[in-house]
């Protein structure tokens, strides 16, 4: 029998005040369950690192000497713990009481489960979707794009975010955030660990993807909440996040998407996929520029 029931991986970049609140949050729930708490330091310049060392002693900290991305820092904790089944966190989430004690129930009691997804919440308790279906170029060209803007309650945004449904009960889904993500160890050890090809972004629908292919369920289950305030880390370098998401977004339309329609048509979905998510990109990296314009030299 192993020590612990589950291993709590967190990936840390630039996020001290963030990543001592997350930990906080487990240290008050500890007697919850047997779980270890992993954090891998991504070369952080903010003094995270040492911050874990003189508040958090019980924490195993790995130090990387250069920044691996999201999905190379939680592989390297997945290949590191010594719980069966896996919990990514992000550093900028905290654990409400009872969730991984929920996590950990529900998984025993439906061992078909591969990935779980808690309900998160933001920061002013309002609910953050998700859990969501696959993407497609469709949905991205509405979604918090102009378009958007002029369609508001458009039937693609909708459906991308499962808005038809108050998010309080139990449902298998496509796919769950990996910002608070469950992983049992059969569904690991059939499909592997994270695709690194993802440097960050989209890693999480591909695992969920690979999920659903190798017969496993990805469920969401509200009954286990968590805190997510988006974006603590990546909104340091925003316009260079923008354009790693929109280029993981595009790897996985050609890795996972691309291959299920027929041949003559992959190059024009293809290119019509890049043309999507390239003005996409535009137009969130023009946007920022002419905030920081404003915000440099006034209205």
């Amino acid at each position: 029998m192993p020590d612990f029931e589950l291993s709590v991986t967190i990936c840390s970049w630039n996020t001290k005040q963030e990543l001592e609140a997350c930990l906080a949050s487990l240290e008050a729930v500890q007697s919850e369950a047997a779980f270890e708490t992993i954090v891998v330091d991504n070369n952080s310049e903010d003094g995270s690192a040492k911050m874990v060392q003189e508040r958090f002693p019980w924490v195993r900290l790995y130090e990387i000497e250069r920044n691996l991305g999201f999905t190379g820092g939680q592989n390297f904790a997945i290949q590191h713990r010594k719980a069966p089944h896996a919990f990514l966190l992000n550093s900028d989430a905290e654990v409400h009481p009872g969730a991984l004690r929920a996590m950990l129930d529900h998984y025993a009691a439906h061992p078909e489960i591969g990935i779980i997804g808690p309900k998160l919440l933001n920061p002013d308790g309002s609910l953050q979707f998700s859990c969501r279906r696959f993407p497609n170029p469709v949905a991205a060209l509405f979604r918090s794009t102009p378009f958007g803007r002029l369609f508001p309650k458009n039937r693609f945004t909708r459906d991308y975010l499962m808005q038809e449904w108050p998010h309080d009960d139990v449902r298998q889904v496509d796919w769950v955030s990996g910002a608070a993500l469950f992983a049992s160890k059969p569904f690991m050890d059939a499909a592997g660990l994270l695709d690194e090809a993802f440097y960050m972004y989209c890693e999480d629908v591909d695992w969920c993807w690979r999920a659903h292919e190798a017969g496993f369920q990805v469920v969401y289950l509200p009954s286990a909440v968590v805190m997510h305030a988006i974006g603590r880390s990546t909104n340091k370098a925003p316009n260079r996040m923008i354009a790693r998401f929109h280029r993981s977004m595009l790897y996985f339309y050609r890795k996972n998407l691309l291959p299920r329609r027929h041949a003559l048509a992959r190059p024009f979905l293809w290119l019509g996929a890049a043309a999507a998510l390239a003005a996409r990109a535009a137009f969130f990296i023009v946007r920022n520029k002419v905030q920081e314009i404003r915000r440099r030299f006034g209205p």
